[in-house]
């Protein structure tokens, strides 16, 4: 479950169950001794403090990133990393520090800018990972080169945690 009660989140149940699917793909709620994904940088390693974007730069097979916490959210780093997502989205959401709230928010405010809000509310799963796909590398059909996870998988962990799909 995302740290924010689904009646706080835009989208409700459905968009509190596909938080939960992307933390599941991006392989955060998976990292031993982590805050359910909160406190974890790429390449799994925990860091410490909400007060901002950690902005940790790591060497990964596919170059310099810096994506942190339960949905993997770039954030732009002088000479390093110019994919700035968590910078221009928290200003767009107002939010002032990098706690579970406040990724909670980034993130749904993110799959509401890609379209796919509607395709939540409506129950058309599929759609709305579709729609997602180019802002989290390991959905289905991305095509960053990382490792990608089937849409069956990811709709199984959608329909555990309470979303609903009229396709399934």
């Amino acid at each position: 479950m995302p740290f924010t009660h689904p009646d706080q989140l835009v989208g409700g149940q459905n968009m509190a169950a596909f938080l939960d699917m992307l933390g599941f793909s991006e392989w955060t709620t998976t990292v031993a001794g982590s805050d359910d994904g909160y406190n974890v940088n790429v390449g799994g390693k925990l860091f410490t403090g909400y007060d901002r974007h950690p902005r940790i730069v790591v060497l990964t097979r596919w170059g310099l990133g810096d994506a942190a916490g339960r949905y993997q959210i770039m954030a732009a780093v002088p000479g390093k990393i110019r994919t700035d997502t968590w910078d221009w989205a928290s200003r767009a959401c107002g939010v002032k520090d990098f706690s579970p709230r406040s990724q909670d928010i980034v993130a749904a405010y993110l799959v509401k800018r890609r379209g796919a809000l509607p395709d939540l509310l409506a129950g058309r799963y599929a759609e709305a990972v579709r729609k997602c796909r180019r802002e989290w590398a390991s959905l289905p059909g991305a095509g960053y080169g990382q490792r990608e996870h089937r849409l069956d998988t990811l709709r199984d962990v959608y329909l555990a945690h309470g979303g609903t799909d009229i396709e399934a």
